[in-house]
């Protein structure tokens, strides 16, 4: 009776071992997919985005604009647009089985039909692991209000 019982105890820890163990790792990947969405946004990498964004993702921007994966992308990139800054900060992630959510800070400096801007946002992504891989689903960036 007493083996039985510990072989339960034993099966119980090690559950909570490799759950944590998952949780750590997908942690860690999210936030390496992060770095790489953000450096694919900053060269204008068309087709590292279409691989690191669902096909039904959905993002916000400062403005409230809402943008689809294909309107996202084709807004990059033009003539009059540069970055010269693109930095996130305070990344925090909270993984719940397939899905993550990470907050954070964003600067974004450059210029945009010739004019120049400089946003520090707070924003909020969710990736999904569809079971092969993780995507972006959905982005919103936010520029704090200032008292």
């Amino acid at each position: 009776m007493k083996s039985r019982h510990f072989l339960v105890v034993l099966f119980v820890l090690s559950a909570i071992v490799s759950g944590a163990q998952q949780k750590s790792d997908s942690v860690s990947t999210v936030l390496e997919l992060e770095e790489k969405w953000n450096d694919a946004y900053k060269r204008g990498d068309i087709d590292a985005l279409n691989l690191l964004l669902a096909d039904d993702f959905i993002i916000t921007i400062e403005d409230g604009s809402t943008y689809s994966k294909a309107g996202y992308i084709a807004r990059l990139g033009g003539p009059n647009d540069h970055i010269d800054v693109s930095r996130m900060s305070d990344l925090k992630v909270r993984a719940h089985g397939n899905v993550a959510v990470v907050t954070g800070a964003y600067h974004e400096k450059g210029t945009s039909k010739g004019k120049p801007y400089d946003y520090l946002d707070r924003l909020t992504d969710v990736w999904m692991n569809s079971g092969h891989r993780w995507q972006l689903i959905a982005s919103h960036y936010s520029i704090p209000v200032k008292e």
